[in-house]
Formats: C-alpha cells, structure tokens, sequence
C-alpha cells in the first residue's frame, strides 16, 4: 500500500486546507473580529471602553442621561428620597368616659328611673343609631372625594396643614364634649359642636385613607362593616356583662394612649414595619372591645347604662370606636398590599 492511501499527518494537515480562492475576495477574518477584514472604519479598538455610559463609537452619546431623567416627576438622590412622605398617625385619644356615667347613684347613669320603660329605651337607642348612620354617611361621602378625586388628594397630601389643624379641632371638641355637661346636653349647640367634629373626624380619615389604594380602603371599609354588625349583634345577644369591667378598659385606654405617643415618635424618626404592624393590630382589636363596651352602654340593660339624655355622648363613643377601627385595618391591609 502506497502511503498515499494513508490519512495526513499532523504535520501534513498543519497549512490551509483549501487553496486561497481568487476572484478579489477579502482574506477570512482573524479570530475574535465580528466582521471580515479586520475592524471596520470608526470601530472601536480594544482596550475598550470600561464607564458604563463611556460611549462604544466616535461621536456617540452616552447610554443613558445623568438623572433626572425628562418627564421624571421626582428629582434623583439618595434612597428613599423622592417618594411621597408616609400617612400621617391616626389620633391617638383612648375613648373617655365621664366618671359620672359609671355609678347608679349619679344622674348620668341609668340603672334604674326610666330605663324600665321599654319604649323610653328603645327611643334613646333610635335616636342614637340615627345620629350614627348620619356620622357614618358623612365621613364615607369623604372619604370616598379623598379617594377618587384626584385634585383633592393631592391638595390633601400636599398641604399638612390643614391636617393638623383638624386635629386640634378633634381634640378641643372632644374634651369638651366629653368633660362639659352643659354643652353636650344643651340642644341645638351639642348637635352643632357633634357636627364640627365629625367633619374635624371625617377629614382626618379621608386624609389618611388617600394615602392608600382603593382597594384597601374598600377592603378595609367592608372588614369594618362586618365586625360592628358582629360585635353590635352579640352585645345585644349575650349574657356577658362588659360593663362590669371598668379597670380593664381604664388600663386598656392608658395602654393605647402610651403606645400610640411612643409608636408616632419612634417612626417619625425611623420607620419600623413590625412596630407600625403591631400597634395597628392593637389599636383594631383595643377598639373592638371598646366599641362592645360602648354598646352595652347603650342597651341600659346591663349593671351600668348611659341616661337617655346623654344621646350626643352615646353616638360620639360609639362613631369614634367605628372611625378607630377601620383606621387601623387600613394601616394593616395597605402596608401589606404595597
């Protein structure tokens, strides 16, 4: 067998296996080049540019432009600085009870005179649940402006304020409905004092609640609704006296308005998710049983009872709980949709 017959060597099959082809076309290309013949013209030469808005070619901008970028709405910085500033705190006033309306022997409470009279009570409860549903509207037809209403949301957001100021109005009008006997039971001004501070109310929480997505507020809104037809529901049902615990719901309210100081200044400094979670998933359950406690204020047929005259005190304590409690839910569920 001639060596012909036998496969090349290495050292045969070293050089090009075809012979350089004619007709003017370009050399292959070097390895590492994506192109043929070498870089083209403008191309750029290694080392290559190592900024990652160095630009690649000749002339070229740069891959992307210093911040702020156009139509950007918040200006650039460090992180966390730009985004909308958090809602504000809730109010933080535990309910108050005057000291007269727990003892049978003074005038507000009403464990015995008229309170037999079946037709006595159930008017004082009419009347009470009638002022409620119209503190209710009021502040659901503003909230639901806060919500929807764009313009007024973001004027809202925008003016602090006006915020606060609605506070202080809360606060004086609720001590003094709460510690003076001679407003809160002299019509007309107890129903004019009761109507300035549902609006001062219904601001707070149309405030808040335009922080939040409207699914939460209506996630939010629907929790609450349920849990006071519960709760109103079993007061009127059970043979549990919540009335009788006086020292408990005294401390419960110290306890909340203790927290409630401590939890606004801690992340008014740093925000703490789990502190801001707990102390709304205390406030949600602390309000629900003051509002079980409130209503069996109300229903007279327990130990302690609120006099058919104090109407504008029973609607206050028990819109405050209701006001309370969805305020809470709304920090639990919008913080963990987000």
């Amino acid at each position: 067998m001639s060596k012909s017959d036998y496969p090349p060597g290495y050292e045969d099959s070293s050089g090009p296996m075809y012979a350089p082809q004619g007709g003017g076309y370009p050399p292959p290309p070097a390895y590492g080049f994506p192109s043929y013949g070498g870089p083209q013209p403008g191309q750029a030469y290694p080392p290559y540019p190592s900024g990652p808005n160095t630009p690649l070619y000749p002339g070229q901008p740069a891959a992307y432009p210093s911040a702020p970028y156009p139509g950007q709405p918040h200006p650039a910085g460090p992180q966390g600085a730009g985004y909308p500033s958090p809602p504000p705190m809730p109010p933080i006033i535990p309910p108050t009870i005057p000291s007269g309306v727990m003892s049978s022997d003074e005038e507000f409470a009403a464990s015995d005179g008229n309170w037999d009279d079946l037709s006595v009570r159930h008017a004082f409860i009419r009347k009470v649940y009638v002022i409620l549903a119209c503190q209710l509207l009021l502040t659901t037809a503003i909230v639901a402006i806060f919500t929807f209403v764009d313009p007024v949301r973001v004027f809202v957001r925008r003016n602090p304020a006006v915020y606060w100021a609605s506070y202080a109005v809360y606060v004086v009008l609720h001590l003094v409905l709460v510690c003076c006997k001679g407003p809160r039971r002299k019509f007309p001004w107890n129903i004019i004092l009761l109507l300035l501070f549902t609006l001062a109310l219904s601001y707070m929480t149309g405030t808040i609640s335009s922080y939040y997505d409207t699914k939460a507020v209506f996630l939010a809104l629907g929790i609450t609704a349920v849990v006071c037809i519960a709760v109103t529901i079993f007061c009127f049902q059970t043979k549990v006296d919540f009335t009788k615990c006086r020292g408990l719901f005294c401390v419960l309210s110290i306890v909340m308005l203790v927290t409630g100081i401590i939890t606004a200044i801690v992340l008014s400094f740093k925000y703490i998710y789990w502190l801001h979670m707990l102390y709304a998933a205390m406030g949600a359950i602390a309000f629900t049983m003051f509002l079980a406690y409130h209503t069996q204020l109300l229903i007279g047929n327990r130990k302690y009872s609120i006099s058919p005259e104090e109407y504008v005190f029973a609607a206050l304590s028990i819109y405050v709980d209701i006001v309370q409690i969805f305020l809470f839910l709304l920090q639990i569920i919008g913080a963990s949709s987000r």
